[in-house]
C-alpha cells in the first residue's frame, strides 16, 4: 500500500517557494565561494551567480505541471513515491543546467580536460547537500498547511447518533436520498463514489446546508455535479456526474430548473 504525502497543488505556492531556493542558492554560493568563485570580484559575482538562481528557479517551475497532472490523475492524492521522483527529476535538471552554466560560460576550457568531476564533488554535491533538505521541508511543511487548510473547510453531516456523522468537502458530496428516519449520503472520496447510511431527516439537513437542493420528496442533490437532464415518459430527471439519474417531481420542477441554471452560470 502506497504511503500518503502531504501536498499543496498551489501553482502560485510553488512559485514563491521556487524563488525563495533561488534566492537561497545565491547567497550560498556567494559566501561559501566554491570551485574557484572565491577568485571572482563581488562585480563578477553578481553577474554569474545569478544564473544559478535563475536555473534552480527554472529547474523546480517546469517540474509544476508535471507535478500537477500526477496529482489529479491519482484522483487529488500524492504519495512518498511521487515526491521522491519529483525530487530526483529536480536533481537531474538542475545538475544538467547548472553544469551547463558552469562548463560553458563561467569556467570555459579548452581542450579534452573535463570539469564533471571537480563541479560535481566541490560544487553541486555540497550545494544539494544543503539544498535539498530545505527544499524537502519547505515542500512537507506547505503540505501540511494546506491539508489543515482543506480539513477546516469540510462540513459536517450529523445524525441523531453519538458517531451518525460524516465529514467531508462540500463539492464531494453528489446527493442524499431519504429513507425513513434515515438518510444515504452519496459521496466522493478520492474519485470513488461511496455511500454512507445516517439517522437524520432529509428536511433537517436541507435546512442546515440550504446549498443542496431539493428534487424529490426523498432526494437533495448538490448542484455542482449536474451533468444534464432527461426527459422520457413524462417523467424528468436530472443526470448527476458519474451519470447519477436523479428524478425530479413536479413540485419542485421550476425551482430545480431556475437553480440549476443560476448554478450552471457561476460555474
Amino acid at each position: 500500500m502506497k504511503t500518503l504525502y502531504p501536498f499543496d497543488s498551489s501553482i502560485k505556492r510553488h512559485l514563491i517557494i521556487a524563488f525563495i531556493f533561488s534566492i537561497w542558492i545565491f547567497i550560498f554560493l556567494f559566501y561559501t565561494e566554491p570551485l574557484g568563485i572565491e577568485m571572482f570580484s563581488n562585480s563578477k559575482k553578481l553577474k554569474y551567480l545569478p544564473l544559478y538562481s535563475i536555473s534552480i528557479f527554472l529547474c523546480y517551475i517546469i517540474l509544476l505541471p508535471l507535478q500537477n497532472y500526477f496529482f489529479k490523475k491519482n484522483n487529488a492524492i500524492w504519495h512518498v513515491t511521487n515526491e521522491i521522483v519529483f525530487l530526483i527529476l529536480f536533481i537531474i535538471n538542475t545538475f544538467a543546467l547548472t553544469y551547463s552554466i558552469f562548463s560553458n560560460l563561467i569556467f570555459p576550457i579548452k581542450g579534452n580536460i573535463s570539469l564533471l568531476k571537480p563541479f560535481t564533488q566541490q560544487f553541486y554535491i555540497p550545494a544539494v547537500l544543503t539544498l535539498l533538505p530545505l527544499i524537502i521541508i519547505v515542500r512537507w511543511a506547505l503540505g501540511r498547511y494546506s491539508q489543515k487548510r482543506i480539513e477546516n473547510k469540510k462540513i459536517e453531516i450529523k445524525g441523531s447518533g453519538n458517531y451518525d456523522n460524516l465529514r467531508l468537502h462540500f463539492n464531494d458530496l453528489v446527493y442524499i436520498k431519504s429513507s425513513d428516519n434515515y438518510i444515504e449520503v452519496s459521496y466522493l472520496e478520492s474519485g470513488v463514489l461511496k455511500k454512507a447510511i445516517i439517522r437524520a431527516l432529509l428536511t433537517n439537513i436541507e435546512k442546515t446546508f440550504t446549498d443542496l437542493l431539493r428534487t424529490h420528496r426523498s432526494y437533495l442533490i448538490n448542484p455542482f455535479h449536474f451533468k444534464q437532464w432527461n426527459s422520457s415518459k413524462n417523467k424528468l430527471e436530472v443526470i448527476l456526474k458519474n451519470d447519477i439519474p436523479i428524478p425530479v417531481s413536479k413540485t419542485y420542477t421550476e425551482n430545480v430548473r431556475s437553480s440549476i441554471n443560476f448554478t450552471t452560470k457561476k460555474l
